[in-house]
């Protein structure tokens, strides 16, 4: 079945064969058309965000998890380093996500893997021992990101 659209009033019963077809759009095409556009669009469209990421492996109920949220997620996307690495939260068990690679596997939770635009592990915190040592280290890890992705101009 063929539907028809009239892009100046709506008809109320299919065109006659002989009236033409002037100002009529069939939208098996439109469709296609789209669908089309959609793909071509999706050819350019970024496998990851192209930035570096911590990404927070946690188990359901994890009292630590529960904790960091509490005395540093709250603030950690408003942070400097959470603008350069944006959190993403992966329940476990869980398989790594498209496009990061880690060095090892994520066995104990919280585990917070700092990964660079490319995906790749950088550096890890395994649990969640209290702010000031959270910081300190995630500090440490963050710095070691190439400069144009820790947020800050390239050298030259």
């Amino acid at each position: 079945m063929v539907l028809w659209c009239s892009t100046s009033h709506v008809r109320p019963a299919l065109p006659s064969p002989g009236s033409g077809s002037a100002g009529l759009i069939r939208l098996p095409v439109l469709h296609r058309a789209l669908a089309l556009l959609l793909l071509i669009a999706g050819l350019f469209m970024p496998v990851h965000a192209h930035t570096a990421e911590l990404l927070m492996f946690e188990e359901r109920g994890c009292p630590w998890c529960l904790r960091w949220k509490q005395e540093v997620g709250v603030g950690y996307p408003r942070s400097p380093e959470g603008q350069r690495a944006p959190l993403r939260s992966i329940e476990m068990p869980a398989t790594v996500p498209q496009g990061v690679t880690l060095a090892l596997p994520v066995r104990i939770s919280p585990t917070f893997v700092i990964v660079d635009d490319e995906g790749r592990e950088i550096g890890r915190i395994v649990g969640y021992p209290g702010a000031d040592f959270f910081w300190g280290l995630f500090s440490d890890i963050v710095s070691k990101l190439p400069r144009k992705q820790a947020g800050q101009a390239p050298n030259g």
